[in-house]
Formats: C-alpha cells, sequence, structure tokens
C-alpha cells in the first residue's frame, strides 16, 4: 500500500508519535530515545515532531501524560481516609513501573535545561486532585477538618511515594505505605494540633 495513502494528520498522527515514544522509552530508555528514532517508528519526519513539540522533554512529557490518561485512577468511598490514602498509594506504585521512574531519573538534566524539575511533573502529565477528593470525603465522613490541612501536608503522602521509588527505581512495599500513612500522614490529619 501506498505510504501517501496511509498519510495520518491531527490526533490521529498525535497518537501514533506518542505510542512510537513509549516504544521507544520502553525498548531504549531515555538515554536511547531520539526524535529520528521516534519519527521512523511513527512513520513520520522530524519537522512534524518538532511542529508539534519544541523538545524532546516536551515529546516525554506528552508520552507521559498520555499513559497517565489511558491508566487512570481512581478511589471510591473506602469508609475511611486510611484506606483510601493506602489503596490510592498502591495504585499508584502500581502504575509507576520501574522503567517509568527511571524514565524519570534519566530526564533530571532536560528539565533543569526548562527550568523544571521532579516537583513540575505531575502537573504537567496532568495527575493531580485525588488526595483533595479523599480529604473532602473524610471531612464530610467527620475524620477530618479541613481547615486544619495545608496544602503541604495534603501533599505529603504522594510526594514521600514518590522519594521512595525514585530513590529506589522500585514500587513501593507495603509496609513503607504504611509507613507513609500511619506514622506520618495520619497523625498530621487526625490529631489535635495547631
Amino acid at each position: 500500500m501506498d505510504t501517501k495513502a496511509q498519510r495520518r494528520r491531527g490526533p490521529e498522527l498525535d497518537e501514533a508519535i506518542l505510542q512510537a515514544v513509549w516504544d521507544e522509552l520502553s525498548a531504549k530508555g531515555y538515554g536511547g530515545l531520539t526524535l529520528d528514532s521516534v519519527a521512523s517508528r511513527a512513520g513520520t519526519s522530524r519537522p512534524v515532531i518538532h511542529r508539534r513539540w519544541k523538545s524532546l522533554n516536551d515529546l516525554v512529557m506528552a508520552a507521559l501524560a498520555r499513559y497517565v490518561a489511558l491508566n487512570p485512577i481512581s478511589i471510591t468511598d473506602q469508609g475511611s481516609v486510611r484506606s483510601e490514602m493506602v489503596l490510592l498509594l498502591k495504585r499508584l506504585s502500581d502504575r509507576a513501573q520501574p522503567h517509568l521512574m527511571r524514565i524519570l531519573v534519566d530526564m533530571r538534566e532536560d528539565l533543569l535545561k526548562d527550568n523544571l524539575s521532579f516537583v513540575d511533573v505531575p502537573s504537567r502529565i496532568g495527575e493531580h486532585g485525588l488526595v483533595a477528593e479523599i480529604l473532602e470525603r473524610g471531612a464530610n465522613r467527620g475524620e477530618i477538618d479541613l481547615a486544619r490541612i495545608t496544602p503541604r501536608i495534603a501533599s505529603l503522602p504522594i510526594e514521600l511515594a514518590r522519594h521512595d521509588m525514585l530513590m529506589t527505581l522500585k514500587p513501593l512495599s507495603d509496609k513503607s505505605i504504611e509507613e507513609i500513612i500511619d506514622e506520618v500522614f495520619l497523625p498530621l490529619v487526625l490529631r489535635s494540633w495547631k
């Protein structure tokens, strides 16, 4: 079949490019990723990719955002903040495969070139809001007082989980999850303090 007859445009082409990025990352890692290899795998050209994404970093961020969108996490009411937070960290850990953590570690220099850090990644890939939903349900159940929970406290379990996974390049153990929730987070949100 003639390749011109297979020419893709718009969302179909974007999808092919992002899938090619993911396939290349899985096969070669971030260090082996090139625009040429992505273009070849996607059946397009470097200029076409450059028109859509200004840098390799932006392209990888888009592929990570696609991965998050294709693998969404939702936490339904489990009856307690503890149960919901434990489930959230387990699901985040399951989704954040070791090669995904390795990609993020390998991206650090390019993140710095774009004046970004690991802290900026979640908002750039569309990952947010789950802890707020859990805390809102906890407040509705009378477990917590939202007025006492600062943004830093609310973000703490996810930040500790990401730190653990980035440092070890391994999924979180059940023990780590329980320590983060029971020893750090819950005492801050359930205890009376000022």
